[in-house]
């Protein structure tokens, strides 16, 4: 009987460890496509009263009008005159408020365009000799920085600093001149094998 009992435990709480994050997913899903379908609903009132109003996929609607609409900005902004109306409506409007720019500089850097040392990896180095990872976020060019230092596991949540330019060390520099210095070292090597 105690053997039962045994398996019968054991039997469903490995069938909840494996029910439990298919549920989560689920759920998680649900919440991100009812997201997009809000995120494509403006849109969608901008057309007569009846167009989507017997859609079945609701959530395939919201993608493709959000992707038409995206694609035609993204036209309308390689035209001289549309990159001068964005130029002029970001200037006054989106950049007064607040976390624009952080919040375009990461989606520039994870689009990966190149803008201005933005959310560029980087060491920064403690009072204690230690360094942790950070991003740039800004380099004020008067021998300060904006850091953000990740949290885990979220790296794109965390805490922003402003801090010396000289505790900040960027992985692009110190990558390069680990890679310099291991070239010397295999030239040398080489040069005593051979010599």
């Amino acid at each position: 009987m105690k053997g039962l009992l045994e398996f019968l435990k054991t039997t469903a709480l490995g069938g909840l460890l494996v029910l439990l994050p298919l549920l989560l997913l689920y759920l998680a899903m649900s919440e991100a496509l009812g997201l997009v379908v809000a995120m494509a609903t403006p849109i969608a009132d901008l057309f007569p009263a009846d167009t989507f109003a017997h859609g079945k996929y609701p959530v395939l609607i919201a993608v493709l009008l959000l992707f038409g609409v995206s694609f035609l900005l993204g036209m309308a902004m390689r035209a001289k005159r549309g990159r001068r109306l964005g130029q002029w409506l970001e200037r006054n409007t989106l950049r007064r408020l607040p976390m624009y720019g952080a919040l375009k500089s990461l989606i520039t850097r994870f689009a990966a365009t190149e803008e201005s040392g933005a959310f560029r990896p980087a060491l920064l180095a403690t009072g204690e000799g230690q360094r942790d990872l950070a991003y740039v976020i800004e380099d004020h060019g008067e021998g300060q920085m904006t850091v953000m230092l990740p949290w885990a596991p979220t790296p794109l949540a965390g805490s922003i600093r402003i801090v010396d330019r000289d505790h900040v060390h960027r992985v692009e520099q110190v990558l390069a001149r680990r890679g310099q210095r291991t070239h010397r070292v295999h030239r040398r090597r080489g040069r005593r094998a051979g010599g």
